[in-house]
């Protein structure tokens, strides 16, 4: 029998990233889980609204949104537990600017750079609607048709109720694969 715990956002785990943008000629990062896809052609950055960074992100119009895996996690972790308001965090990632003049992480072993079209504001919360300017992916992590290879990727996901980083798992099967499976 399941029990009514009231309200909560139960969703977890998420995948964490690093999401990036430029304060003048400077990176300056945060650690974002509350990242999202709402349609095939835009993702969502959820931000508290007291992050330095939106004012950045703003002005800029530009982000990058940088998959986290084990190899970058400690710097990835740094990076949201100090705000840029107090602390230079440019020297934290080496980095790139992509095509579209965003920043990205170069040991991310997946970015994405993007162009802000919209704020959606919630109590608390800014949350920037983004289409996706270009993607970039290391190519040990890419499969023989070009797609991104999560099997070798493995992102650091993040599980809110006990604050703890986790590792994704096994594959359990095919999309689609369990018709006829089921009780009806």
């Amino acid at each position: 029998m399941k029990k009514n715990i009231g309200s909560q956002l139960a969703l977890y785990p998420m995948p964490i990233t690093v999401v990036e943008a430029m304060n003048g000629d400077k990176p300056t990062w945060t650690l974002v889980a509350h990242v999202g896809i709402i349609g095939h052609d835009r993702v969502l950055v959820s931000l508290a609204a007291p992050h330095f960074i939106n004012g950045i992100i703003k002005q800029t119009r530009k982000l990058s949104i940088n998959m986290v895996d084990e190899g970058i996690l400690p710097e990835a972790d740094y990076a949201g537990s100090v705000s840029g308001s107090k602390t230079d965090k440019s020297e934290l990632f080496a980095y790139e600017l992509g095509d579209a003049g965003a920043p990205v992480i170069t040991k991310s072993p997946l970015s994405l750079e993007c162009t802000v079209e919209d704020i959606y504001n919630t109590p608390g919360f800014e949350s920037f609607i983004c289409t996706i300017d270009n993607t970039y992916v290391e190519e040990e992590h890419l499969n023989a048709d070009g797609k991104v290879n999560y099997h070798t990727l493995k992102p650091v996901l993040f599980e809110f109720p006990t604050y703890e980083y986790l590792k994704t798992g096994d594959v359990l099967g095919k999309c689609l694969s369990f018709k006829g499976n089921t009780k009806e």
